[in-house]
């Protein structure tokens, strides 16, 4: 007995997200049709792939196995696909892209609007959590994400690494200096992001290693409002240098011996099974283009201990030939 492949579909899309209403989401059906189809296809085939249909959906052993299939199946339509010339220089005419950097956003947009001129692209930005979320929410195709936790269902390709900066005042006392030394941060009140900020947790763990508290802190939500705080006189701000534009109210240094304990790895994030898409790799082009921008090298922040998730090394152990594959 042959299985339905719109069943199949269903299956797989359900299984990669653990979730009806996200898969129905990003198959852009209702969650009652997405539910009958794999009810159709347990049924037809007498077997059970869930254990029960509250989330986080669990596989059953047999559901373990089929999603092992179907990914490759899946992977394997795409290749046809491509080389039958179906997505041919595949129109790609719509990317929907999140991200928590809005420089490297704003970059993603342009290197992508270079290479498909015609291409209409959506750009949102939020913090760290919110940009992942809406991936999960399949309402961006793609996201750039500081230090996202890892996710075998997700692929990760690093876009850059960059340091931590202090943010002061023209005319502060450490202006003169060529770092911003640790020791210093006792004396000073900290303007922060909210809780969920991946900026935030690296000062903090480098406030926690080098067992030191500010004087203060207070907690300003976004960048613009800490850097108008710091220009106001209201205390220091923290940021990677990425997010220091000139400004001739402020004065930025890097954080003495930070680099060594605490910055961030940028990753470009996009579901495993649409990284040999069109989009999945025009995505990974546009952000091959522009590691040349990385205020640190890649090489050494994606691999010492602890700066790349093992997860993400699971999905890509060898991030060029990864990309190598996918194109």
């Amino acid at each position: 007995m042959s299985a339905n492949h719109q069943h199949l579909r269903a299956f797989h899309v359900i299984a990669a997200e653990g979730s009806i209403s996200r898969a129905a989401r990003r198959l852009n059906v209702t969650q009652p049709t997405l539910s009958q189809q794999l009810k159709a296809l347990e049924e037809r085939h007498r077997v059970a792939l869930f254990e029960g249909r509250k989330p986080p959906l669990r596989l059953t052993v047999a559901g373990a196995r089929l999603f092992a299939l179907t990914q490759r199946l899946f992977a394997a339509a795409h290749d046809i696909d491509d080389m039958l010339g179906e997505s041919k220089a595949s129109e790609l005419d719509r990317v929907r892209l999140g991200s928590d950097s809005p420089i490297y956003g704003a970059r993603m947009v342009i290197a992508l609007k270079a290479a498909w001129p015609d291409c209409a692209i959506q750009l949102r930005i939020g913090n760290a959590r919110e940009t992942l979320g809406w991936l999960a929410d399949a309402t961006v195709d793609a996201a750039v994400v500081s230090d996202p936790p890892g996710d075998n269902n997700l692929f990760y390709e690093p876009l850059f690494a960059d340091r931590l900066m202090v943010a002061m005042p023209v005319g502060h006392a450490q202006c003169a200096g060529s770092a911003f030394p640790l020791a210093a941060f006792t004396k000073e009140r900290v303007l922060s992001r909210e809780p969920t900020s991946r900026t935030r947790a690296a000062f903090e763990r480098l406030m926690a290693n080098a067992n030191i508290t500010p004087a203060d802190n207070l907690e300003l939500q976004n960048r613009e409002a800490i850097r108008e705080g710091v220009a106001a006189g209201l205390g220091i701000g923290v940021f990677v240098s990425s997010e220091c534009p000139p400004d001739p109210r402020l004065h930025y240094l890097p954080i003495e011996g930070a680099e060594q304990v605490a910055h961030m790895t940028g990753h470009v994030v996009c579901p495993v099974e649409r990284r040999r898409t069109t989009l999945g790799r025009a995505v990974l082009a546009a952000a091959a283009t522009l590691r040349e921008f990385s205020p640190l090298p890649l090489s050494s922040s994606t691999t010492g201990p602890g700066k790349t998730h093992p997860a993400i090394r699971m999905v890509a152990p060898n991030v060029q030939s990864a990309v190598t594959a996918a194109a």
